[in-house]
């Protein structure tokens, strides 16, 4: 067996949180299944907690104090951890964040604005503007920064969840970006799409009524858990996982995505509409 590699704690507050857990499972000679027996929780939970890579429950948390004798320190630093991880996030957005690193799948609808994962930082900072008009710049630049490290999904070694965004005409033309960047944008899309890492329709702008009108779909399915659905407004949103409400979500999308063109027919519309932008035709 190879020598494991050490956890690097000053990587961020997870990762901290995460190498105190590991040194103190160590001290006390337990191994990951023998800290969780006991819990709901299994073994690979707990080991990526340690890494970093996933949250602490507060019940697993008071479980491994109970077990540790650590005095209530995991529960009382599960709020720092959260707060670390959400930085730059709406508190309603954090289980979206723990959630899409586990997925198998996210299939996106957003009826008024190009999907969070595959914004640009100039969309992104032009969106998180206009959501909070008098925001310090910093405040800005930091929500900015944190809509960018989602994207790291597509990026990682780790294989990429199946990802499916449906994006209305409309969004092809809308006019908030100076051209170049607008055009930036889209082709950032196609990139992503030529790159086999999403695939992408667009929903045509005479296809009348359609489902899934009045509001946004985030659907998370993953291999060993039930499937969410996550929902948005200007500023809340909503994690929906009860099954038959899941269902209907679900029966909705691919309405949808039956109404809308084929992948390879809206590759081409959206490269157009770039090319449009870039010659001052988005108005036309």
């Amino acid at each position: 067996m190879g020598q494991r590699k050490d956890i690097d704690g000053a990587a961020s507050v997870p990762t901290f949180y995460g190498k105190e857990l590991r040194w103190k499972r160590e001290e006390a000679g337990l191994t990951l299944t023998q800290l969780v027996e006991g819990s709901f929780y299994g073994p690979s939970h707990l080991s990526e907690i340690e890494r970093g890579e996933r949250r602490m429950p507060a019940e697993l948390a008071s479980h491994v104090d109970r077990v540790l004798g650590t005095d209530g320190f995991f529960q009382r630093r599960c709020e720092d951890v959260r707060n670390a991880r959400r930085r730059g996030h709406a508190r309603y957005f954090e289980r979206v964040l723990e959630a899409e690193k586990h997925t198998e799948s996210i299939e996106e609808w957003c009826p008024t604005l190009i999907p969070g994962l595959l914004q640009t930082d100039a969309y992104a900072r032009a969106v998180v503007r206009a959501a909070h008009p008098m925001a310090p710049d910093a405040d800005v630049e930091e929500k900015v920064s944190a809509r960018m490290a989602r994207a790291s999904l597509f990026e990682e070694d780790h294989q990429s969840p199946d990802y499916w965004a449906i994006l209305p005409e409309s969004l092809l033309r809308q006019p908030i970006l100076a051209p170049e960047q607008a055009a930036e944008q889209l082709l950032h899309i196609t990139a992503l799409a030529k790159q086999r890492q999403i695939v992408t329709q667009v929903l045509p702008g005479n296809c009348g009524a359609h489902p899934l009108m009045l509001g946004t779909a985030m659907i998370m399915a993953f291999p060993d858990a039930p499937t969410l659905v996550y929902t948005e407004a200007q500023y809340s949103g909503d994690t929906i996982d009860d099954p038959a409400l899941v269902k209907q979500y679900r029966k909705a999308y691919d309405r949808l995505r039956a109404a809308a063109l084929p992948p390879e027919a809206s590759l081409a519309l959206i490269e157009r509409a770039a090319e449009d932008h870039r010659h001052g035709k988005h108005g036309n």
